[in-house]
């Protein structure tokens, strides 16, 4: 599975991609683990939001409803594995353009490895405390932008100059599809379908 690559990605990733590269995974195998990163962050956050609650200042401290975190922690699943899968295809179409080619395999392994630090950091959401949780996201961002600069020339199989080109031009597509998450929540939101607080 691929989480075997973790602990090398982290402290070796040039010479672990390589590996990853060597022995590619099954489709199934990438899926599962997918599952798995995705599950951190939510499980960390309906735990905190149901269970011990957030205290934010001075105020009282605050929780959601079982039924409501839970909810909200297969919404944070679902549309995480979404945001991967569609980051995916990017990675995929835009192959091309950098004189490389890529099966939807190998583009949704490239994209889980890069993704993981972030799902990781998940665990942080186990700590109520924001500036914790912004310290352990911005930590995660970090190594997930190391691996993507990293990977891609490896597993494309591109020279490190188009790779770089290619993984900044996946960086800006990153940026969209969060920036477009938080749209979509919002919306969801509105229609009435947002947290449920305890009082």
């Amino acid at each position: 599975m691929l989480v075997k690559h973790l602990w090398g990605l982290y402290v070796q990733p040039k010479d672990e991609w390589i590996d990853i590269d060597t022995h590619h995974e099954s489709l199934l195998s990438v899926v599962v683990s997918l599952f798995f990163f995705a599950l951190i962050p939510a499980t960390s956050a309906w735990y905190t939001a149901s269970v011990t609650g957030w205290k934010l200042g001075f105020g009282d401290t605050t929780y959601l409803s079982s039924s409501s975190a839970g909810i909200m922690a297969v919404g944070m699943v679902i549309v995480s594995i979404a945001i991967v899968a569609t980051f995916s295809l990017f990675v995929q179409w835009m192959a091309g353009n950098f004189g490389s080619s890529s099966s939807f395999t190998q583009a949704l392994e490239l994209t889980t490895y890069t993704a993981a630090p972030i799902f990781i950091t998940g665990i942080a959401a186990l700590i109520p405390v924001a500036w914790v949780i912004m310290l352990a996201l911005l930590v995660g961002v970090a190594f997930s932008v190391r691996a993507l600069y990293t990977g891609v020339p490896i597993i494309m199989h591109i020279t490190e100059e188009r790779g770089f080109i290619y993984a900044s031009s996946l960086l800006t597509v990153g940026l969209v599809l969060f920036v477009a998450s938080m749209g979509i929540t919002v919306v969801m939101w509105s229609f009435g379908l947002g947290p449920q607080f305890i009082i």
